[in-house]
């Protein structure tokens, strides 16, 4: 079990050293190492890790960094002072560069390995020796562990350069994948839903790397250009970045006994797991087999409520592969992400994601990676019968869970007591056939309109295109009275107060991107910033200039262009 001491009481980190009193690097220092690892951390090239947990490696710094934001809420949570950020030694060390880094603190980071399941199938191809010992983190490299206020918290810097799961790529990570996912994390966590963190962005002034992408009003689904992009680096922090795709690989390592120690590095993730991410969940004093089954359980309970939040405010992973399924039960992996604008079921917003992980069909993805990290548990329970049995009933339980976290959540949305499939199957028909805007709709049903006209404020033009648009109105017309019958009973004040709780007012939609990015990318961070303001208060009712620029439909000539609807 990973200590607790005094000093964790409270923070006040005004300076790296302050920092640097509270690392604790309980990864490297109670897991394995790969035996065939540099102790310096020089492990930059495509290389085959056959055992170990981690894999030291150094940080390639980007050169020049420039400070272009920081998680001001979250600085708050952990007690840093603001002014942190932009000093000399914290700018030098999260932008790369670990060699003059206080004691405790430690000159390498660490890389790890982890497997490829998509939907439930287990892939070996993606890694280029083709056997799953060279896939994993290509260019995260995790630089600390902190326990501050009681909470462990690793910091892991994204585009921090080449590690031996790189699979030949540069390790960089450009300012306009940076600032998306340095965006959305904070937005995320601000509408309540579990989420890695935002700390700190830096960009480089003067190293810049090729990147396909779309040249401006591309409609093309693939980028059709190759462009220059400045080089940043991101720090996202968790208490830790354990996948169920980690789980995995070592669980198909014990499955095939592919060396003397495989088991017992399989044992030693899981419990590591346990103790990052459910200590105090789960009874230390039970024997693994026991707690792997209450992992299971618990596991189920959070990736349930974390897929019916993720659709309860529009957002759709993308590419909810196993190795994007964070073990703890939050989101993690900001790639080919997107808030969607018009309601559409099977909105994805990455054309190499396929109708499997679109919008709605993220509950059955999540099934299908816990059925994965079922399957990786089971090597632990071979000797136990009635835990495999419990592990069996949960696994086999999982849709009927999913479907009540569904049907609870659409219930908060609507402002219902109770799920009501009736209403809903014929609201859905109609958000489709206008179509609507999902914010801007579920925001203006919990103003409690007395008549359609506030809800037409969501309606897309597309609808003037159908025979009978008068026809519409009157189903429109039709379904509001019967919801009004079904809420009339509450209080008005109370009922909407609730249903903005649940229906946020903005959210991150692409669109409000692109221009962020590309103006970051001339140096001029003012819209980024903005945005960073305007999506950390998602519920509030903020100025009028602000809902003019933020709370409106999707211009239709951005439909379908690069970048803006896809990428």
């Amino acid at each position: 079990m990973l200590k607790r001491s005094p000093r964790e009481t409270h923070s006040n980190v005004a300076a790296l050293e302050d920092l640097a009193s509270l690392a604790e690097y309980s990864f490297m220092d109670t897991l394995n190492c790969d035996p065939e690892a540099k102790t310096t951390g020089a492990d930059h090239s495509p290389r085959q890790v056959f055992s170990g947990h981690y894999v030291p490696v150094k940080p390639t710094p980007i050169e020049n960094p420039e400070y272009v934001s920081h998680s001001q809420s979250l600085f708050r949570e952990l007690g840093f002072a603001d002014s942190l950020a932009q000093s000399d030694d914290f700018v030098r060390m999260f932008s790369g560069d670990l060699s003059h880094v206080p004691e405790p603190m430690r000159k390498v980071g660490w890389a790890c390995g982890y497997a490829l399941s998509i939907y439930g199938n287990e892939f070996t191809q993606q890694c280029p020796f083709q056997t799953g010992n060279g896939y994993g983190d290509g260019r995260a490299i995790s630089v600390l562990e902190a326990v501050i206020n009681g909470q462990r918290w690793e910091m892991q810097l994204k585009g921090a350069g080449r590690t031996p799961y790189c699979r030949g790529a540069d390790g960089r990570a450009v300012l306009r994948s940076s600032v998306r996912e340095f965006l959305a994390q904070e937005h995320m966590h601000a509408l309540g839903v579990p989420t890695s963190r935002s700390l700190s962005l830096y960009v480089s002034e003067t190293e810049k790397v090729r990147r396909p992408w779309y040249s401006e009003g591309s409609r093309s689904m693939d980028p059709d250009v190759l462009i220059s992009e400045p080089v940043a680096i991101s720090t996202r922090v968790a208490p830790s970045f354990i996948r169920v795709g980690q789980i995995e690989l070592f669980s198909r390592r014990a499955r095939r006994n592919e060396h003397p120690g495989a088991m017992e590095e399989l044992e030693k993730i899981v419990l590591h797991l346990i103790d990052r991410e459910y200590n105090g969940v789960i009874d230390q004093t039970l024997p693994t087999s026991e707690k792997a089954v209450w992992l299971a359980r618990e596991f189920r309970s959070r990736l349930t409520s974390l897929v019916a939040n993720w659709i309860r405010v529009g957002y759709c992973q993308g590419n909810f592969n196993s190795d994007n399924c964070a073990a703890g039960g939050f989101t993690l992996d900001y790639g080919p992400f997107g808030f969607c604008d018009a309601f559409d079921p099977h909105y994805q917003p990455w054309t190499g994601g396929g109708q499997h992980f679109s919008f709605l069909n993220q509950p059955m993805a999540a099934e299908r990676n816990f059925y994965s990290f079922c399957s990786a548990l089971q090597p632990l329970l071979t000797k136990h019968t009635d835990c495999l049995r419990q592990l069996d009933e949960i696994q086999r339980d999982f849709p009927r869970v999913m479907q009540e976290q569904m049907e609870t959540m659409w219930a908060a949305k609507l402002g219902l007591d109770a799920f009501h499939p009736d209403l809903f199957r014929e609201l859905a028909t109609l958000m489709m056939q206008t179509p609507v805007d999902y914010t801007i709709f579920f925001r203006e049903l919990s103003s409690l309109p007395d008549n359609i006209e506030p809800l037409k404020k969501s309606f897309y033009g597309g609808r003037t295109y159908l025979a009978d648009p008068e026809g519409l109105d009157q189903r429109w017309s039709a379904w509001l009275t019967k919801w009004q019958s079904l809420t009339e009973h509450r209080s008005r004040e109370e009922l909407s107060s609730q249903m903005k709780h649940a229906n946020p007012k903005y959210s991150l939609k692409e669109w409000f991107l692109v221009p962020a990015y590309q103006q970051a990318a001339s140096g001029n961070y003012a819209m980024l910033r903005e945005l960073q303001q305007v999506m950390t208060q998602p519920y509030a009712e903020q100025s009028e200039s602000v809902e003019k620029k933020y709370y409106r439909l999707k211009p239709l000539e951005l439909f379908g262009v690069g970048g803006a609807s896809h990428c």
